[in-house]
């Protein structure tokens, strides 16, 4: 596999985004993902390793929030993919993961990816959290007009898909309705702890904005 095409295409669709979603996220979750794979199994393929890096430079190339026309998008992955001289099955493999690994998407349903997405999904969560985890919090509520924050806005839980893409929202909301549940949702022994170290320090930063907001 020529990493290069992979990231290239990555460029293509992710370098116009400001919401938090662009293409040095990509590469931070592509990176984490494998760094996490090795952490658990130390013997990994080259294939297993393309495969992680693949899912992770893409994963948010045909998601809702950054594309308008999967269809032609994922079309061009396939061939791509076939191109780089992957198998079919691993193409699905790829395009399932891409596909239902989002939170949004398991609202209502839990889709069991699988061990390789798992990792890739660990990773993109991950990215959710900690410092850089706050930035996009903040980069993606201005990107969308949310206020930083109301009182008279209380959190929600969140049941659906449409719920989470329409309720009133502000960005530290989104901490208390999302980024603190994030933890208890890893999937491997590796993001759980890393996981677990970014969500004190986001309770830390939360703790503190709210002592400011009040004038302390």
């Amino acid at each position: 596999m020529q990493i290069e095409n992979i990231q290239a295409f990555a460029h293509k669709y992710l370098d116009n985004d400001t919401t938090g979603h662009d293409y040095w996220h990509g590469k931070r979750v592509a990176n984490l993902a494998q760094k996490l794979f090795l952490q658990d199994y130390p013997r990994v393929s080259k294939r297993q390793l393309d495969l992680l890096l693949v899912m992770g430079y893409w994963h948010d190339t045909i998601d809702e929030k950054i594309c308008s026309n999967p269809g032609k998008v994922t079309d061009e992955m396939k061939q791509l993919l076939e191109k780089e001289e992957f198998r079919q099955d691993e193409i699905s493999s790829v395009l399932f993961v891409l596909n239902h690994m989002s939170f949004s998407k398991n609202l209502e349903h839990y889709f069991q990816l699988p061990m390789i997405g798992q990792y890739v999904q660990d990773a993109d969560r991950i990215e959710a959290l900690g410092a850089i985890g706050i930035a996009r919090a903040f980069a993606f509520g201005g990107s969308h007009n949310q206020k930083i924050y109301d009182p008279a806005i209380k959190p929600q839980i969140l049941k659906s898909h449409k719920q989470y893409r329409n309720h009133e929202a502000t960005t530290v909301n989104h901490f208390y309705e999302k980024l603190f549940h994030l933890e208890q949702t890893m999937n491997t022994p590796a993001g759980r702890k890393i996981a677990h170290e970014r969500t004190l320090y986001m309770h830390k930063f939360i703790d503190q904005f709210l002592k400011e907001w009040e004038g302390e």
